[in-house]
């Protein structure tokens, strides 16, 4: 790792001093050639300006005796200017007078016509430059010359300097490449340094590691210094911060074995009284019973009506008991791991309940689940809670229909227990898995609120969540999920 920083560092500086030189010398190379390249336009448009107005003065009297030959003869000297491609001669009208090629395949081209109100001009060309100057004798304008140079001097030239800005760019880099070297030491190696302290930081966590000051007094021996010192905070902060940590971690586990402890305390406490509370229950009501029975004809309808309520009393409480019993067993109960087929368990308690009050029109639907993994006896528990919810909040219907399923959800199973049955209001559902706690009156259902917080610690206890959907009358869904591992899917 740190070979790889010292390249890369390194290779920066190295690429970047390069990079400066190298862009520094072509920037100016290209402003010299664009220079040299305008100066020697405006130096060869002087030249063949000059040029022409030789040739124009030595033509006044060609021109007014019409002598071509005298003109060609004028012209014929442009021969020791290696530049000029060729030449011409024109009358007023335009027409051709005389003319000089430099080469036989290089002829005269299209002569252009001078702008208005000007007595010379020129154009630049791809490869040549052309020229055309009115020819005045005494104020009166007898023709015009023509002179077409080539610009080859100027890329012969341009290749030169290419050549020379090559050379000269080699020589910059090899010299920034040794510059480089020695500029490097002064500011990778304690950059590289803190590099690795900041390194061994991050991967030990030690922040009593420090980094060696530099000697140089510049921004890098700023940057080390205010490394250190915050190296020295993050070691204050970091102590004060174990310190707080192990004080809370011994506070957490004090108050959870106090928690613990306190819990134990009143599982025994509620399933001794649960126990306890079976045998006088039980004498209630088999006294009840026998009162009933062998006296019953001795009461008047008053006094069997209070031993009636005496028994309903009893059995009520009997239930309340099994109901507390079965709560404290979820919580205390070691849990079981065996594979669970819902479905099986829902048909089994559907078939009960039917048997139970053979009178009632309810259709149950059963959907076939996958199997889950969980404890058999507390999920039978769980689903019976369920089911016998639904079964007895749809007794005021004349017809009912309870449903077990499930669906995919966010890559989960969901199951649910739906029916059409009294329904609730859905702002107090938080409320229907609290122990104790009931949407309906006793004179509406019976019941005493211990079944959904058991439905609920169930699930828990699986690592899952129970939900409900409701409205009145419109029937309730409860939905629920176990957690993954518990899934045999």
């Amino acid at each position: 790792m740190r070979s790889a920083v010292i390249k890369s560092i390194s290779r920066k500086l190295t690429l970047m001093n390069m990079l400066v030189s190298g862009t520094a010398l072509l920037l100016a190379a290209g402003a010299f050639l664009v220079y040299d390249q305008f100066t020697f336009k405006q130096k060869l448009v002087s030249t063949v300006s000059v040029q022409a107005h030789i040739v124009g003065y030595n033509s006044f009297s060609a021109l007014v005796f019409d002598d071509p030959q005298s003109a060609t003869k004028t012209l014929s000297a442009l021969k020791y200017s290696p530049h000029i491609a060729s030449a011409g001669i024109y009358t007023m009208d335009h027409k051709p007078f005389a003319r000089y090629v430099r080469d036989a395949g290089d002829d005269i081209m299209n002569v252009p016509t001078l702008p208005p109100g000007k007595t010379e001009a020129y154009w630049f060309r791809s490869k040549h430059l052309v020229l055309v100057q009115e020819i005045v004798f005494e104020g009166t304008p007898l023709g015009s010359v023509y002179i077409r140079a080539d610009l080859q001097e100027i890329d012969e030239a341009l290749k030169r300097y290419a050549l020379i800005a090559v050379v000269v760019l080699f020589l910059s880099l090899v010299a920034a490449l040794l510059v480089s070297s020695l500029f490097r030491r002064s500011v990778a190696h304690p950059i590289i340094k803190l590099a690795a302290v900041a390194r061994t930081v991050s991967q030990d966590k030690d922040y009593s590691v420090r980094a060696v000051p530099s000697t140089e007094q510049d921004e890098i021996a700023v940057l080390v210094d205010a490394f250190n010192d915050m190296l020295s905070e993050i070691q204050l902060r970091d102590q004060e911060l174990q310190r707080a940590h192990d004080e809370l971690e011994n506070r957490v586990a004090e108050r959870t074995r106090e928690l613990v402890a306190t819990n134990r305390e009143l599982e025994a406490f509620s399933y001794s009284v649960s126990h306890d509370l079976r045998g006088p229950v039980d004498a209630i009501n088999g006294f009840a019973y026998v009162m009933l029975k062998e006296y019953g004809e001795k009461l008047d309808a008053r006094g069997q009506e209070l031993v009636e309520r005496i028994r309903n009393s009893g059995r009520r409480m009997m239930q309340l008991i099994d109901d507390l019993l079965n709560l404290s067993r979820v919580v205390s109960t070691p849990l079981q791991h065996e594979s669970v087929d819902l479905s099986a368990i829902a048909r089994s308690i559907a078939e009960e309940l039917s048997r139970s009050q053979p009178e009632r029109d309810v259709q149950f639907l059963i959907e076939q689940v996958g199997p889950v993994e969980g404890d058999p006896r507390l999920i039978r528990l769980m689903l019976d809670n369920l089911l016998q919810n639904a079964w007895k909040y749809t007794s005021h219907h004349d017809k009912a229909r309870i449903e077990f399923g499930s669906h995919e959800k966010d890559g989960g199973r969901i199951y649910f227990v739906r029916d059409d049955g009294a329904g609730f209001d859905g702002k107090s559902a938080h409320r229907l898995f609290q122990a104790f706690q009931r949407l309906h009156s006793a004179a509406e259902f019976s019941g005493n609120g211990i079944g959904l917080a058991t439905v609920q610690r169930i699930i828990r206890r699986h690592g899952g969540e129970v939900w409900t959907e409701g409205e009145v009358e419109k029937g309730a869904t409860f939905y629920f999920r176990f957690g993954k591992s518990m899934s045999a899917e």
